[in-house]
């Protein structure tokens, strides 16, 4: 049984940083590309980034360039790093791999 944990949300002010962690229990890790998505109150959730099992990484647009995927094989854990927060990034951010996802870790950008 594949279990997935995050961590790491909270609050921080514009143009802060957090990093987010998603610890995956079970042996699939290591097969399948991991991803992050988020959803933000009143919308859809969205893809923000994949990182394959080989470490390429894809980003959104909305990532692009301050967010960064990465992946410890060794601990089965992926990362989100998140630089120069904005509003918009508020969302509970959730991990995934294959068919299964965490139960989500809240960010909240605010001043």
């Amino acid at each position: 049984q594949v279990q997935l944990v995050e961590s790491g949300g909270g609050l921080v002010q514009p143009g802060g940083s957090l990093r987010l962690s998603c610890a995956a229990s079970g042996s699939i890790f290591s097969i399948y590309a991991m991803h992050w998505y988020r959803q933000a109150p009143l919308n859809q959730r969205e893809w923000v980034a994949t990182i394959t099992k080989g470490g390429s990484t894809v980003y959104a647009d909305s990532a692009k360039g301050r967010f960064t995927i990465s992946r410890d094989n060794a601990k089965n854990t992926v990362y989100l790093q998140m630089n120069s927060l904005k509003p918009e990034d508020t969302a509970v951010y959730y991990c995934n791999i294959y068919t299964h996802w965490g139960e989500g870790t809240l960010v909240t950008v605010s001043s």
